[in-house]
């Protein structure tokens, strides 16, 4: 059974950092794009960034780009998001998401497992 568990959310002020972890288990990822994604009450859940397991290449939204690290340590099987600089409206609980497939993309239905979620507070 697949299993993914998110830690690292908390309360942070705004221009502060936090790393997001996701432990996964269950099968062997190496045929599987990894994501995360976050929804802010009120809103749509919405793609952060991905990471192809095999090969590391990563894709991140326009909003985070540049402050935002997605990455993967194979011999832990954790996937990893590091925040920088955050804002106020980087306020939502934030998903670890995996997909059987080695294509990036950004649409929710189109990943097969989820995480429960870790809340991430940034206050102005």
């Amino acid at each position: 059974q697949v299993q993914l568990v998110e830690s690292g959310g908390g309360l942070v002020q705004a221009g502060g950092s936090l790393r997001l972890s996701c432990a996964v288990s269950g099968r062997t990822f190496s045929s599987y794009t990894m994501a995360w994604f976050r929804q802010a009450p009120g809103k749509e859940r919405e793609f952060v960034a991905a990471i192809i397991w095999s090969r590391g290449n990563t894709y991140y939204a326009d909003s985070v780009k540049d402050r935002f690290t997605i990455s993967r340590d194979n011999a832990k099987n954790t996937v990893f998001l590091q925040m920088n600089s955050l804002k106020p409206e980087d306020t939502a609980v934030y998903y670890c998401a995996a997909r059987r497939a080695i294509v990036v993309v950004t649409i929710t239905e189109l990943y097969d497992y989820w995480g429960q979620g870790t809340q991430v507070t940034v206050s102005s």
